[in-house]
């Protein structure tokens, strides 16, 4: 329950990074109407934006990988591939509801930070069927998103 505690920590952490110089450093998290507008006002580019997203994204992929094969392969000292798959599957899993729940419903829809200035009439914060319907799809990625991670801890460890 630490690990999972200290994981999803570390995911709040790697978003907060991302927009350390304000919401509109994570406009690609925005829904496009948001983003159209966030454009047309001249708040940045489409350029920008899509700098910022694949910078972070390259930078969150790795740090969030690195973390979890440390976890499972050094912390847990995981050496069968099944555990490993396993471990990885509930780490992804709880990232992907926390993220859903926590990161989407609770932190993006209810602070003020994320309220863009000239895009305040546009829903920004995803309907709780939006949250079920990504959260579904990513479920089904994370299956085998765990068995590549379990096959790095097989290889490392």
């Amino acid at each position: 329950m630490i690990q999972l505690i200290l994981y999803c920590l570390l995911f709040t952490v790697m978003v907060k990074y991302a927009v350390r110089g304000g919401a509109i450093d994570g406009l690609y998290f925005y829904p496009k109407p948001v983003q159209e507008r966030a454009f047309e006002i001249g708040l940045t580019t489409r350029e920008i934006m899509q700098k910022k997203r694949r910078i972070f994204m390259t930078e969150f992929f790795i740090v969030m990988l690195v973390a979890l094969v440390l976890i499972i392969g050094l912390w847990n000292s995981t050496s069968d591939f099944k555990a490993a798959y396993l471990q990885a599957l509930l780490f992804l899993e709880a990232m992907n509801i926390y993220d859903g729940v926590v990161i989407d419903k609770i932190w993006v829809g209810h602070s003020k930070f994320w309220v863009l200035p000239g895009c305040e009439d546009i829903p920004y914060v995803q309907t709780w069927g939006q949250v079920i319907k990504k959260r579904t799809i990513l479920a089904l990625i994370w299956l085998v998103g765990a068995a590549i991670v379990a096959g790095i801890v097989m290889v490392l460890f």
